[in-house]
């Protein structure tokens, strides 16, 4: 039966004096190494074949300890399985590859069968310390691994990876928000005089099949990946790095659908409301109902939105809010002229009075609603142009008022008087508060949507 053994070719043998360090150095610059293996196909590995590569799996493989082994990585991301914003991490899944040269397992395949590749247990390899700097959770990769070694000893290891990694995230924009992670790949024990890190595929190929890997639905899209190599210096050490650059986007359908969408709706049906007469009772209760909705709203809508940071949706549901109090304030402000103008009017101050003329005149827009609630109050918004002001007007007023009571006592004429002049500071009062009405309705609209619009503008860029 052929045995597998392991032999060194035109290597010197080491005096009996000479130290292992000694010989390990000083074994055969440009010497070959090359494993016998005649019937391989035939009986199997021997395990004795490889004892000798075994036992080194303590020391880094190289002939020569003054050239850094060079270790080539890639990965591929499988899953994005949760962003945590609170926690500022990233959950994914990598296949990992690492490759590296071991110039002690070495066969000729045309004397093993044609065969040029086997698979070792990894326990049995020397492996480098690859690390990502942003993990944040026990490794849980599973054990027994196995690695791929062919007959000119590159030996390949792959292994799946869980990566909980630290990721500095901005919310900012949520839900419409890209984030940025990192994942950096370094040595935690060898020195760039020991080990050199490379990337073994090129990054666009790295993404690219990454994109066409990750078949989940999730939450996030990835949208590219992108490396760069540095040295991180600590002390009089330096380490090489390769950090890969992960970038990821957040589908919005959800939150749209069940944050902006809702909020929308509400603060629609508030603005809405001002076509209710301004002399309803209903429409101060109205407005006080959607305010308490918006409310419950906002409580039930917490659990979706980042408990870190200020992100631009929590100030837009604050802006919701604060054009819903102040439209609720403009309906009681109202509510008190009306009342107020029907109770015990006060004279009209001149600023007012042209102000009123102003806004009621025909060029002027005013709303149409509040009239249906005039009835019985004075005249149509549409006779105010011709209004004069209140002292000039009483006086125009009780020349008929005196040619139609002649026969009448003259108590009772000036109490009519009294009454019309009233009844005029009334009116005037009435369409100074329609006219108020409509004008804080205009400013509510411009405001809001000036406050949508921008909002949509900053989500945009």
């Amino acid at each position: 039966m052929a045995r597998f053994l392991f032999v060194q070719k035109h290597q010197p043998v080491p005096s009996r004096g000479t130290p292992l360090t000694g010989s390990l150095l000083s074994a055969g610059r440009g010497d070959t190494f090359t494993i016998n293996c005649s019937g391989f196909d035939q009986y199997g590995v021997d395990p004795a074949a490889f004892q000798a590569v075994f036992d080194r799996k303590a020391f880094r493989p190289v002939v020569n300890y003054s050239i850094p082994t060079r270790v080539n990585i890639s990965f591929t991301m499988s899953a994005i399985v949760e962003v945590d914003a609170q926690l500022q991490l990233m959950t994914s899944f990598l296949w990992l590859n690492v490759i590296w040269y071991n110039p002690f397992i070495r066969w000729n395949p045309e004397e093993c069968g044609g065969i040029r590749k086997i698979s070792i247990a990894a326990e049995n390899l020397w492996l480098p310390d690859i690390f990502i700097e942003e993990f944040m959770d026990v490794d849980q990769t599973a054990t027994g691994l196995m690695a791929y070694v062919n007959s000119e000893g590159l030996i390949k290891y792959d292994k799946p990876m869980k990566v909980v990694s630290i990721c500095n995230l901005d919310i900012f924009y949520f839900p419409f928000d890209e984030q940025n992670c990192t994942l950096t790949f370094s040595s935690f024990t060898y020195t760039v005089e020991n080990v050199v890190l490379g990337v073994e595929k090129k990054v666009q190929e790295i993404s690219n099949t990454s994109q066409n890997l990750i078949r989940s639905k999730g939450e996030w899209v990835l949208l590219g990946i992108h490396q760069r190599m540095m040295k991180m210096t600590v002390g009089t050490n330096q380490y090489d790095q390769i950090i890969f650059y992960v970038a990821i986007r957040r589908r919005p359908r959800l939150y749209v659908i069940n944050l902006l969408v809702p909020s929308g709706f509400l603060v629609a049906i508030d603005a809405l409301s001002f076509y209710l007469p301004a002399e309803s009772e209903n429409r101060a209760p109205f407005k006080m109902t959607l305010l308490l909705g918006y409310n419950v709203f906002l409580l039930m809508m917490n659990d979706l939105l980042p408990a870190t940071g200020t992100p631009l949706i929590s100030i837009y549901f604050a802006l919701c809010l604060s054009l819903m109090v102040v439209s609720l304030l403009e309906t009681i402000f109202i509510t008190y002229l009306l009342h107020l103008a029907t109770t015990q009017p006060p004279p009209m101050p001149r600023c007012l009075h042209s102000l009123l003329l102003y806004w009621a005149s025909p060029r002027k827009c005013c709303p149409t609603a509040p009239q249906k609630g005039n009835k019985g109050l004075g005249p149509t918004p549409t006779h105010l142009p011709g209004v004069k002001e209140p002292v000039e007007l009483v006086g125009k007023v009780s020349g008929p008022r005196e040619a139609e009571l002649n026969g009448c006592p003259g108590s009772a004429g000036t109490q009519q008087e009294e009454e019309a002049q009233k009844q005029h500071l009334v009116d005037l009062w009435v369409k100074f508060s329609h006219v108020m009405d409509t004008l804080l309705f205009r400013l509510y609209l411009l405001f809001m949507a000036t406050s949508v619009v921008t909002v949509i503008i900053l989500w945009n860029t």
